[in-house]
């Protein structure tokens, strides 16, 4: 039996298509181990959406290598879709297995088995449990919008989506696994729908969701969306969290700018920054406490210093609790690594610093009010009692709860912040 070890780089759905394989290949011949050391075989599942996640590729590798110089590597992902003959030097390298050809893999480290390219089907991952206490499930993958500044498409093709019995069923296992938190993911969720015989898009999912566990969940398990578009939120996707008992009152926004033509230039003048100032307004009467973060980019080639002014004014308008801001970086293969008006990388920094800072005070702010709150639904990620709350504010217990294991969905009392934590009491668990 062969030992093997996997490490994923990136985002949410790596991590769930790395636990998919995981769970195939120790379904078969072979054994998952903790450690690199241990390993006769390495599972890398990269990233190549900025330049530094390939660096971290590299690094992870050469590491692997020099820790455990016996071990076969194998690189799969997003970077081995767009460099596979790069990867395949280093240092360790028996296999590079495209992103479009990893489901392979869930045929075993030498599977060779392709889709079906007839048709565009969801590529067959599915997982029973989960490594982390709160569970990823992908519903959708690949883009077909192609913004200005990303390689997506091209490392995961076109927008497809997965069946909604699938998702069902998913969810369905990992309750009985004794999850209690689901992150709903995918790609670009407004594209969910593509590729399906329904014609349905992401909030009929929801409400699909609720339908089928609302009536025993509710209040015991809870959904989190990974992320939405502001041209997501609709007056459909206002019913749709309202009428959810199961959805954390929580969003995050791909919002990338405040400024309607650096948006255009970004390819992404679909919507409108100012209706997502709106459509919260709106939440908020039902919402009244909620969570709300965003994916900002700084320095846009021809962003001006008046259009970031845009970015901050929205940012002050919108009920932030915290956010993912970037100064903007080249991306080799993109529209607009060739873009002229580059703006300054120290201009780019300073205008991340600043917009930083007025997150960071929003968040601060946000955290305070929170320990306003009689209670707090927390779910317990490890066995030192650190968590997140379904806001998703970290949160940290000061006592364990009794019987509050990890996964475990725990009413707790918020007490203090210590460094951007709640600290909280147990009240009851589930």
């Amino acid at each position: 039996m062969i030992t093997f070890y996997t490490a994923t780089l990136g985002c949410k759905i790596n991590q769930y298509e790395t636990q998919a394989i995981g769970e195939a290949w120790a379904g078969g011949d072979a054994r998952e181990v903790d450690t690199p050391q241990e390993a006769d075989l390495i599972l890398v599942n990269s990233c190549a959406v900025t330049a530094n996640a390939v660096a971290d590729l590299r690094q992870s590798v050469r590491r692997f290598h020099r820790d455990n110089p016996a071990a076969e590597i194998i690189i799969t992902g997003c970077a081995a879709q767009i460099m596979p003959e790069e990867l395949g030097k280093l240092p360790g390298v028996v296999r590079v297995v495209s992103q479009e050809d990893k489901p392979q893999l869930l045929d075993g480290p030498e599977g060779t088995n392709k889709l079906d390219t007839d048709k565009p089907k969801f590529a067959p991952f599915s997982i029973n449990g989960y490594g982390r206490a709160r569970a990823v499930v992908k519903v959708q993958d690949g883009c077909s919008h192609n913004c200005t500044y990303c390689i997506i498409p091209t490392t995961r093709g076109k927008s497809i989506s997965r069946p909604v019995n699938e998702v069902v069923d998913e969810v369905s296992r990992l309750l009985v696994a004794g999850f209690r938190e689901f992150i709903i993911s995918g790609i670009n969720l407004r594209h969910f729908g593509r590729g399906l015989d329904e014609n349905i898009d992401f909030w009929d999912l929801i409400s699909r969701l609720e339908t089928e566990f609302g009536l025993d969940w509710a209040g015991r398990a809870r959904f989190r969306i990974s992320s939405v578009e502001p041209g997501q939120l609709t007056d459909k996707a206002l019913d749709v969290l309202n009428r959810s008992s199961m959805v954390c009152p929580q969003l995050h926004l791909s919002l990338q700018s405040g400024d309607p033509d650096v948006l255009k230039a970004m390819g992404r003048g679909h919507y409108d920054p100012l209706a997502a100032v709106t459509f919260m307004e709106r939440l908020r009467e039902h919402w009244p406490v909620m969570g709300l973060g965003a994916d900002l980019i700084t320095g846009f080639p021809g962003e001006t210093e008046a259009q970031f002014e845009n970015t901050m004014e929205l940012c002050r308008a919108l009920p932030m609790t915290y956010g993912h801001v970037f100064p903007y970086s080249e991306r080799p293969g993109t529209r607009a690594a060739d873009m002229v008006n580059s703006v300054d990388v120290p201009v780019r920094k300073a205008r991340a610093g600043r917009l930083r800072e007025l997150v960071n005070a929003k968040k601060k702010a946000f955290l305070n009010d929170l320990l306003k709150l009689p209670h707090l639904d927390v779910l317990i990620q490890d066995d030192k009692g650190r968590g997140v709350s379904e806001y998703y504010a970290a949160c940290r217990f000061t006592t364990l709860p009794v019987g509050g294991s990890p996964r475990s969905l725990v009413r707790a009392r918020p007490v203090r912040v210590e460094k951007n934590v709640i600290l909280v009491e147990p009240l009851e668990t589930e």
